[in-house]
């Protein structure tokens, strides 16, 4: 008999059919800032997104997403880097590398836990056939997971190098897809299915005019809230109801872009505020979440090229210039993750578990009980 994967790529999405199902163009508000034009990642000049999902049988539930900085092979061009640990129970590949150096040599790929390995080679491989790297031997691939095993069989280790690779070379810049895609295919958040969820800002003219832009994979719990709303408790879904843990414990990944002129020092101040967003959601990085963020700058100037002088010359914000970019980064962080949950559907996997979607309707419902909602919804 032959075996089969129900595979898809996910790149761009036509806007139109991104913005259906998103929480801000149903009038719901997020902080004060305006967004990119796609309010995703990709907002940020040359960041790319690819996605693999990967779907078989009744067990197999899970996928791979790619975030490129750049639109070249960046071990010859690095990016400035900074990595955050928001609380360390997880499996992240390539941190110490970045804590070290401020460096990011390679596209960052989101998995399952279990796949973080295959992920790395993927990597490797990708870098070692790149042009101009004939002679590489070290490199530092980053690969962040959480662990889908509640609707995938996750022991059966079923992404492979080739579809690393494939999410790789199909990532493209413009609309991202959210929800039951890549990464996030079989995750859970707050209790409802998670998923992929993007967002960006864009500084007024007067600040810099820069764009910072969040993706997140979301597996995480707590006690949900939206603009400011106990949604978990009223809808009965929280942390310690009924004395379970089950939806506390996971991860969350987040990967922050931005064009911003900033170095490894900076990068960390703002991943670090990318916790707050989170907070933001309800979420309370439990014992065995793993909390990580991912933050780069993608400001041409400040490249570290391969065989360049030994000095040069880089231009930074100075500190005081940060807030905006920090208030950018909470916002955008809220933000996506609640689009995650908007995005994803009703999915039943691994031995008949079933994560139910977010009941959108009631949510606005309360949200409208409460006087939040934007009327005609916003950009």
């Amino acid at each position: 008999m032959h075996r089969f994967y129900l595979v898809f790529l996910l790149t761009a999405l036509p806007l139109f059919l991104m913005s259906q199902s998103r929480p801000r163009a149903l009038g719901v508000p997020f902080g004060v800032m305006p967004t990119g034009t796609n309010n995703a990642i990709t907002d940020v000049t040359g960041v790319k997104v690819g996605h693999l999902t990967l779907i078989k049988g009744k067990n197999i539930r899970t996928g791979v997403t790619a975030i490129l900085p750049t639109g070249e092979d960046m071990y010859q061009r690095k990016v400035p880097a900074a990595i955050y640990l928001g609380n360390g129970y997880g499996k992240l590949a390539g941190y110490s590398q970045v804590k070290e150096l401020g460096e990011l040599e390679t596209p960052i790929v989101l998995t399952n836990t279990l796949s973080v390995a295959t992920a790395t080679d993927a990597l490797i491989t990708h870098c070692l056939e790149a042009p101009g790297n004939e002679n590489v031997g070290s490199v530092n691939a980053v690969v962040g997971e959480t662990n889908d095993g509640f609707l995938n069989d996750i022991r059966g280790r079923h992404v492979k190098e080739k579809h690393v690779l494939e999410a790789i070379a199909q990532a493209s810049p413009g609309p991202v897809a959210e929800g039951n895609v890549g990464a996030g295919t079989g995750t859970s958040c707050f209790g409802w299915k998670g998923g992929i969820g993007t967002s960006s800002r864009k500084l007024p003219a007067s600040l810099g005019g820069y764009t910072v832009g969040v993706l997140v994979q979301t597996n995480f719990g707590g006690v949900l809230q939206i603009a400011g709303v106990q949604v978990g408790q009223a809808l009965g879904s929280y942390y310690f109801k009924g004395a379970l843990e089950s939806h506390a414990d996971g991860s969350c990944m987040i990967i922050v872009a931005t064009d911003a002129p900033v170095g490894p020092r900076n990068l960390e101040r703002i991943a670090k505020r990318a916790m707050l967003g989170l907070a933001r959601t309800g979420g309370i990085a439990s014992n065995g979440s793993g909390d990580y963020v991912v933050a780069f700058s993608t400001a041409n100037e400040n490249r570290i090229v391969a065989g360049e002088d030994r000095e040069r010359e880089i231009r930074e914000l100075r500190n005081g210039a940060m807030s905006p970019l920090f208030l950018a980064t909470i916002e955008a962080t809220e933000e996506a993750i609640v689009n995650s949950l908007f995005a994803a559907e009703t999915m039943t996997g691994k031995d008949g578990h079933t994560r139910e979607a977010l009941p959108v309707d009631r949510v606005m419902g309360l949200l409208r009980k409460q006087g939040v909602i934007v009327k005609g919804g916003r950009k």
